[in-house]
């Protein structure tokens, strides 16, 4: 039986620290059941929130299913807007899903980001020169609202207007004089939405409200000025404070842990993967709602129809069973499979808008004010953590800075490049690591890039691999990589050995460098394994300036250690070879012991060996000297199979009308992006399930790892980003 709890998500436990306090229930009493708000069934595993958010046809989003007409995705439920497509249940949101989903794919908000920059630009300016300032009133909410209002249509007077009572509704406390104020102030914002939709319906314009007011619904018929409004509505609060939120718990963490400020800034790239980590780790909204249509269980427990059963992101975005340590922010996890955005169909349409918009305002402070603190004793948090997390005020200090004026961007900001490399050839290493030289598809010179940086793979099957280049950066039209075909891998490793044959096209991202050769009196390199990799190019690099270092290089026997000759070669009497087989492990806390007040310290090698120095470095007191590179083979729960086994099949878009042909070297997503230019897709891992769609005849190849096993012995449904087909034919619902 469901064990009856004095869970509370809005109590002042859950306030002051969520995360602990859905720990402490995870571990006691994972699925229950509390009368608190009337009485609900709460959950606290990712694996349970997934498949609740994922099962339409058991829980439903809808207020007809919670039998009040209230706000029906959150515990409690309160007055509002009905809100499409969130309050809708499959088939009825999948056209607004359609409507709004072309409006915000990664093309559409490509095209955004000059817009999002001047933005930020002109909001940073007016508060620099001071020194100080109110991170959320003067950066945080306003730029978010200018952009989304800006692309909506909207014109400058209603900004700031419109941006003050989302706020308001979030951060006052309920029945408040502010909570009051907030909801009439969205009162006058459904009335400015009308007007605009009836205006841009008179008179078009090239902004996302004209483009909204234009369609025309799955009956052909214009959709209705109600409808709009609510979609609208929707966009316009789901841009806005859900941003700022985000940006103002980073800024607050960044503060409190000075050295992560310090590595995002030394290294701007290693941003991406921040991204998805704070927002696992700060998501805004954390957590919303279901409602049973029938009885049914979850976790074992016994849950009755009509139930209010509450999801909580934060919750599932720190089960340790997908997160290790789930409670340390690692500004280099794959944090992809984080829940910040939802799963399923009604999973955030406008993830990309809001990475940009926080991209952007992370940039304008690490670049323009990196010396900023926040002062502690002014922030205000939100009053309640239950359903939707941030900062109602975060002051800060800073160096003042100069304004950089209308049409001037600030410094760019590692943003990683995407394209094309051909594989020129494959030279076997050592055993089993093949060294790949690449080549730019079309020809033309590479990115540059420096010691310390790795180039991320996309595979044909849809994996994402990350190798680092151990060439010479002076060569501009070629990269070298090698790899390490594992034998108890999950597959990433054994598909690169597949592909390297020459003239095979792949594509790629970076390069990027989260371990950087800082500038040192000298160098002490540890590498083990294929980990030799980075260090080969770093001591390259050191020899040819002339600079001083030493190598310590082991493996399993000499024919397994590539690169040993080149690596000599650099180092000449200052590189140590130790093959396990013949001289067993290496003496590390001698060999640390040894190292300089002025030695920098590098390692790079199999977990094992990188945890072993980084004790010995502990019971030295070098920590501060060592850096380290870790790559994982994958994610642990990737799903395992045969890269080689995939081959040709057509697929046909039944709503499109059009059959497109995959090549076996081919994704299926990037064939049906050619035809659909509005598909909804974003980790393109398997992992989020923003691109699941339905499978209307044929067999799918399942390699997704976000299906059940029923779900993949049924086949209605698949994951197109990283999925084929068994059958020589696919039918999809697109």
């Amino acid at each position: 039986m469901t064990q009856q709890t004095e869970f509370d998500h809005h109590s002042a436990a859950c306030t002051a620290d969520p995360v602990d306090y859905y720990r402490s229930f995870r571990e006691q009493c994972p699925v229950g059941r509390t009368e608190a708000h009337g009485g609900f069934v709460y959950t606290t595993r990712y694996a349970d929130v997934a498949r609740i958010a994922r099962d339409d046809d058991t829980f439903s989003s809808s207020r007809a299913s919670s039998g009040v007409d209230r706000v029906a995705i959150v515990i409690p439920s309160g007055p509002g807007l009905e809100q499409y497509p969130i309050e809708l249940d499959p088939p009825e949101s999948t056209g607004y899903r359609d409507l709004i989903n072309p409006l915000l794919t990664p093309d559409a908000v490509e095209s955004l980001r000059p817009m999002i920059a001047r933005h930020a630009t002109r909001v940073v300016d007016a508060f620099i020169e001071h020194g100080s300032a109110d991170f959320v009133r003067d950066l945080t909410n306003p730029l978010p609202a200018a952009v989304t209002l800006d692309w909506l249509g909207f014109p400058e007077q209603d900004w700031a207007r419109l941006a003050g009572p989302i706020h308001d509704i979030f951060a006052a406390p309920a029945d408040s004089d502010r909570a009051r104020r907030g909801a009439e102030g969205l009162a006058y914002m459904e009335r400015r939405i009308r007007e605009i939709i009836r205006e841009r319906r008179a008179e078009p314009t090239s902004d996302a409200t004209s483009v909204l007011a234009a369609q025309t619904g799955p009956d052909g018929l214009p959709y209705g000025e109600d409808e709009l409004v609510s979609v609208i509505g929707l966009l316009i609060a789901g841009g806005v404070d859900t941003t700022t939120s985000l940006t103002g718990s980073v800024l607050v963490h960044l503060s409190r842990h000075p050295d992560q400020l310090r590595r995002l800034i030394d290294s701007p790239d290693l941003l991406d993967s921040a991204t998805e980590e704070f927002l696992r780790a700060f998501a805004p909204s954390q957590s919303m709602a279901r409602t049973a249509r029938a009885d049914t269980e979850i976790g074992g427990c016994p849950v009755r129809a009509g139930e209010r059963v509450l999801i909580p992101w934060v919750a599932a975005n720190h089960d340790p069973a997908v997160f290790p340590d789930p409670a340390e922010v690692r500004l280099d996890r794959d944090a992809a499979r984080h829940l910040s955005f939802g799963i399923g169909t009604h999973r955030c349409a406008g993830a990309h808008l809001a990475r940009a918009m926080f991209r952007e305002m992370i940039t304008q402070v690490l670049t323009r004010l990196p010396g900023f603190r926040v002062l502690e004793e002014g922030l205000v948090a939100y009053p309640t953590r239950g359903n939707q997390s941030g900062w109602d005020a975060i002051p800060a200090v800073f160096p003042p800075g100069p304004r950089l004026g209308p049409g001037t961007r600030s410094a760019s900001f590692g943003q990683a490049l995407s394209f094309e490399v051909v594989v020129a050839g494959a030279e076997p290493v050592a055993d089993g690591v093949l060294a790949l030289t690449l080549t730019r598809a079309g020809g033309g010179d590479l990115p540059a890039w420096e010691p310390g940086a790795h180039l991320e793979f996309r595979l044909p099957s849809g994996r994402v691999r990350q190798y680092s280049l151990c060439g010479d950066p002076a060569e501009r039209d070629r990269y070298r990589v090698a790899v390490l075909r594992e034998q108890n891998g999950r597959g990433g490793s054994a598909e690169m050995h597949e592909i390297a044959r020459e003239g095979v096209v792949v594509g790629v991202r970076g390069p990027r460098n989260h371990f950087p050769l800082v500038p040192a009196e000298d160098y002490l390199f540890v590498a083990g394994g294929i980990g030799v990799t980075p260090i080969l190019a770093m001591a390259r690099a050191v020899a040819r300036r002339g600079g001083t270092f030493r190598v310590l290089y082991g493996g399993r026997s000499r024919a397994t250690m590539a690169f040993r000759d080149e690596l000599a070669g650099y180092a000449g009497g200052n590189a140590e070879l130790v093959p396990q087989d013949e001289f067993g492990l290496p003496d590390l806390d001698a060999l640390l012991a040894s190292a300089g007040p002025s030695t920098a310290i590098y390692c790079c090698g199999p977990a094992g060996m990188i945890e072993a120095v980084e004790r010995a470095c502990e019971r030295l007191s070098v920590s501060d000297r060592l850096h380290v590179e870790r790559f994982g083979a994958g994610d642990d729960l990737e799903t395992v199979f045969d890269p080689a086994a995939g081959t040709a099949f057509d697929v046909h878009l039944a709503r499109t009308g059009r059959t497109v042909r995959v090549r076996p070297d081919q994704r299926l997503i990037e064939a049906v992006r050619e035809a659909v230019p509005g598909l909804s897709y974003d980790c393109e891992k398997g992992y989020c399930g923003a691109c699941e769609t339905r499978v209307l005849a044929g067999t799918p190849e399942h390699r997704d790892s976000l299906l059940t096993a029923e779900e993949r012995e049924a086949g209605r449904t698949m994951m197109i980003c990283v999925g084929r087909s068994r059958s020589p034919r696919l039918v999809l619902d697109l």
